[in-house]
């Protein structure tokens, strides 16, 4: 009964709303500072836009880092249909991001082609490569497919928290808990060549998942915490 009522219209409202109070009080009483700064900042004073990208288990760090670092005009989540994603929708809309239908598992074709012409558009991206369901911190091709095919760097982000708790869910999902300190750490700019074949793509994909996993080792370092390991590699 539950899940039928957070699949419906209102229950995605409540729940959507409820997520969006939570997330104030955290974002609002925890004292927070940036690592890497100066990578966000030169795209955004070139007006270049760009694809933000960050482990599914980091979810949390969007809206935040939206508010307080990135200076974009526009920026859009790339979100699944799936119940948990429409709630995880509407919660992004209460703060004011835009949502592009569509994962990798429903709707990504169709997905990743809007979110192309969203891009080439001049603004902001944002997609968790390992979401919806894993595995975890293993990237799916589909966010080197937009930065090759929009023209706009993959930025590397993450964050933590010293409050908080890691889930048991398959992203290892750190909540952070309200009156912490927190850190976000953005990555040097991943550039995909529109002409890169095979072996480049495979090369970028690789630097791709080790820069997400190091700013991740990097904020969790600085809050005293641990880690998740990425799960192994898939065949």
């Amino acid at each position: 009964m539950l899940r039928r009522f957070l699949s419906s219209a209102v229950g995605i409202a409540i729940a959507s709303a409820l997520v969006a109070t939570y997330v104030r009080v955290v974002l609002s009483t925890t004292r927070w500072r940036v690592i890497g700064q100066p990578f966000a900042t030169r795209l955004i004073d070139a007006g270049q836009p760009a694809v933000v990208a960050f482990w599914h288990g980091r979810l949390g760090a969007m809206i935040e880092l939206r508010a307080r670092y990135l200076g974009a005009p526009r920026l859009a989540v790339l979100s699944s249909t799936h119940r948990d994603g429409r709630i995880s929708a509407a919660t992004m809309r209460r703060f004011g991001l835009d949502v592009i239908d569509g994962s990798s598992r429903r709707g990504g074709s169709e997905g990743l082609r809007r979110l192309v012409g969203w891009v080439r558009a001049g603004n902001w991206a944002a997609i968790t490569p390992d979401g919806p369901r894993g595995p975890r911190m293993r990237a799916r091709p589909g966010i080197l497919v937009l930065a090759r095919l929009s023209g706009a760097p993959i930025l590397p982000v993450a964050f933590s928290t010293t409050r908080g708790r890691v889930l048991r869910s398959w992203d290892r999902m750190l909540l952070p808990y309200p009156f912490g300190s927190g850190v976000f750490v953005i990555g040097a700019p991943i550039e995909v060549p529109r002409d890169a074949g095979e072996a480049e793509v495979a090369r970028l994909h690789e630097a791709l998942e080790t820069a997400l996993t190091a700013a991740l080792r990097t904020a969790d370092a600085a809050c005293g915490r641990e880690s998740p390991e990425p799960a192994a590699p898939t065949a």
